[in-house]
């Protein structure tokens, strides 16, 4: 591509790279100039124009984005739409709500070729509802070459994906100490949480007194396709009522405590091949915290176990909410 001013004789059908404001209307950047503009720019006393022009071999910019944005996203690609190109952009939209699974690898690849071909994302597993933008493709030149277009597109080819929602039916087991009823914020917050997802939260409030083998009980009766746990008292140690109940049940604790603040005495398990999540304190509060990326991954089919809950540690969130009995800091 070929970019600078040329002679207004020399323009026919180059590309406008920048507006110009005309006594009978503007030209916009990015304009095709045609025999009737150069007219109107001679009869406003212009001699030269700033353009690009493409070379053999080149793509104009909208095609360039229409083209990888196919590649990235092809035809019937579940859960995610393309929108039209402009000015060499096209957006990705979430069409379901669910989690939205980038491949870093694949995209700095893509971003390698060449400067002027661009996708620019979510971070990997961020939530999404129906109508969110996860991504946006930019060719930044008027025009690139067909061959760096075409290493594109071969990069991006898997390169973006959104797990949607698989588990419809969660149950929500509570203690409670000395014989009384917690307060429904947790039972609160955790629906807003599943909604969020298009799963349903069991209409059966369960309470039962913080004792394990109480809590063992409720396990086994528990209905729900994933189930979660919020005692009265924060769990303390992988030997605590909550983890106890649950391998008592004959379930089996798969971690215990996240590198996540707030979150980090979150507890995840399974029972007979359901999930089960003892979640935070916290999590009584709507405030994002560890709980939300457990949740959201389990609740999309996803792999969560010891090793994808050690690595959330980078980013961990460190956000104080006002519900935290000790802030870190005075």
């Amino acid at each position: 591509m070929r970019f600078g001013a040329v002679p207004l004789g020399d323009a026919e059908g180059a590309i406008l790279a920048h507006r110009l404001d005309l006594p009978e209307g503007s030209l916009a950047k990015g304009h095709w100039l045609t025999p009737a503009d150069i007219v109107r720019l001679q009869a406003a006393g212009l001699r030269d124009v700033t353009v690009a022009r493409l070379d053999p071999g080149d793509v104009a910019e909208d095609t360039a984005a229409s083209h990888l944005g196919a590649a990235l996203v092809p035809e019937g690609t579940p859960g995610l739409r393309l929108s039209t190109a402009a000015t060499g952009r096209v957006n990705l939209y979430a069409t379901g709500p669910g989690v939205f699974l980038p491949d870093p690898a694949r995209i700095a690849a893509l971003n390698a070729v060449d400067p002027m071909i661009t996708l620019a994302t979510l971070p990997s597993f961020s939530r999404v509802a129906a109508g969110a933008m996860v991504g946006t493709v930019k060719i930044i030149a008027y025009g690139v070459a067909e061959a760096a277009l075409a290493r594109a597109c071969a990069a991006a080819t898997g390169a973006v994906a959104l797990a949607a929602p698989k588990l419809r039916h969660a149950t929500l087991i509570e203690t409670g100490l000395s014989g009384e009823a917690p307060s429904i914020k947790g039972r609160e917050a955790l629906a807003a949480r599943l909604d969020r997802l298009e799963a349903a939260l069991d209409p059966t409030r369960r309470l039962v007194p913080h004792r394990t083998a109480a809590l063992a009980a409720a396990l086994r009766d528990a209905p729900g396709e994933v189930i979660f746990i919020l005692t009265a008292s924060a769990t303390s140690d992988a030997a605590d009522v909550g983890p106890a109940a649950l391998e008592q049940a004959g379930g089996r604790l798969i971690r215990f405590g996240m590198p996540v603040d707030p979150g980090n005495l979150l507890f995840l398990g399974d029972l007979q091949g359901r999930p089960v999540i003892g979640l935070p304190g916290c999590a009584r509060s709507p405030a994002l915290n560890g709980a939300d990326w457990v949740l959201e991954r389990v609740i999309c089919g996803l792999p969560i176990g010891a090793a994808e809950i050690a690595a959330m540690g980078v980013g961990g969130l460190l956000k104080e909410i006002p519900q935290r009995g000790r802030l870190r800091e005075a």
